[in-house]
């Protein structure tokens, strides 16, 4: 971090000098500059991942994702996480509710763990290298790998048409792993298609320009993905038109209980965990050991003599537990918006430390002047 605050200090001075040098004579004194101090090496051991600004995160989010990207922050020396509002206008966006929910999102992260003193949290179209090197993979992309991702056909079939934007959204998602040379991403299964295609980018530049990319790797998460409580066949959704489906991070006391109980199960009373046959009481189940720590096994145990309906209330409790001191850290944040702001500013800078020396070689090797 230390070399990050150096490069930073470096390219300010150099700029305020730029007027009275050339154009190609500043790049050549930046990128010399920085890799001096070691900014451009290979970064091994590099995570990175990113989420989009919807609204605060649901029960599903924190347990299928958040709590293993606190985890990762002391397993791995570079982290970074990003707030990925440039592929969230795929979708129409109120101006002033995007703002809104970029900062909800900030503090959603930050009371659940992510500490910008052992990662980089920044929000993505604060660095325009995200944008640029994300032209220059789609230039190696072809139209007919992108119609097979799972993004574009779920997405284009719900509104029979699809912007450009939804279309080349899986190219972005690459140029944000490789613009930092990620070597390991934190990845649903749904999501592998997608990481796949930033794998493939990354032999297809470096076939072309030379070895320069690190092929990522995913890293799946080991928690049971949580299910709609309505329809435990789908997962857990923010645009879920059935209010009772989803447990919000920020939900009251007595909205999480009214969620589970009015939760889904069968006409079977005991408490088992079978996916397969008993969806609902399994998905309780799989939500009370990962918000309790418990393993499927002990809570199916603890829960021995009560039916479902008593049950619903224990697991209602525990996630009520669970979310109590985030909730109060997410009200605390909230009333800083000063706070929040200064940490995505510097989050940026730091990001765009180690964007800019990854680009400059990207347009060097491209052929770009």
């Amino acid at each position: 971090m230390n070399e990050c605050k150096m490069a930073l200090s470096i390219r300010r001075n150099v700029k305020s000098l730029f007027r009275f040098i050339p154009r190609n004579s500043y790049h050549n004194v930046l990128y010399k500059a920085q890799k001096s101090i070691g900014t451009t090496s290979t970064h091994e051991g590099r995570v990175f991942s990113g989420i989009q600004p919807t609204g605060v995160p649901h029960l599903g989010n924190y347990l299928g994702a958040l709590e293993s990207w606190v985890a990762l922050q002391g397993k791995y020396s570079s982290v970074m996480y990003s707030i990925v509002d440039l592929h969230s206008i795929t979708q129409p966006q109120d101006p002033q509710l995007l703002r809104e929910n970029i900062l909800d999102m900030v503090a959603s992260l930050l009371a659940c763990g992510i500490d910008p003193t052992r990662s980089i949290l920044f929000q993505q179209s604060q660095v325009s290298e995200h944008a640029e090197l994300s032209w220059i993979l789609g230039c190696l992309t072809s139209m007919p790998r992108l119609r097979h991702l799972p993004q574009w056909k779920m997405k284009s079939k719900q509104k029979n048409e699809g912007s450009v934007g939804l279309y080349t959204y899986p190219v972005l998602q690459a140029a944000d792993i490789l613009l930092y040379k990620s070597t390991h991403v934190p990845v649903g299964e749904d999501q592998i298609q997608h990481l796949e295609l930033a794998q493939d980018l990354a032999r297809i530049f470096n076939n072309q320009y030379g070895e320069f990319f690190p092929e990522p790797r995913a890293l799946l998460s080991s928690t049971q993905k949580v299910k709609s409580l309505r329809d435990p066949s789908s997962k857990m959704s923010k645009s879920d038109p059935q209010r009772l489906a989803t447990v919000f991070l920020t939900d009251t006391p007595d909205d999480i209980v009214l969620k589970l109980r009015r939760a889904v199960t069968d006409f079977n009373s005991k408490v088992t965990y079978e996916p397969e046959s008993r969806p609902g009481v399994s998905n309780l189940v799989a939500v009370h050991a990962a918000v309790s720590g418990q393993t499927v096994e002990e809570v199916v145990r603890s829960a021995d003599g009560l039916d479902t309906g008593q049950y619903k209330n224990v697991v209602a409790e525990a996630v009520v537990q669970k979310l109590k001191p985030i909730q109060q850290e997410i009200q605390r944040l909230r009333a800083d918006r000063g706070h929040l702001e200064s940490l995505l500013t510097e989050g940026a800078e730091k990001a765009r430390c180690l964007a800019a020396p990854v680009m400059m070689e990207v347009r060097k090797r491209v052929g770009f002047c």
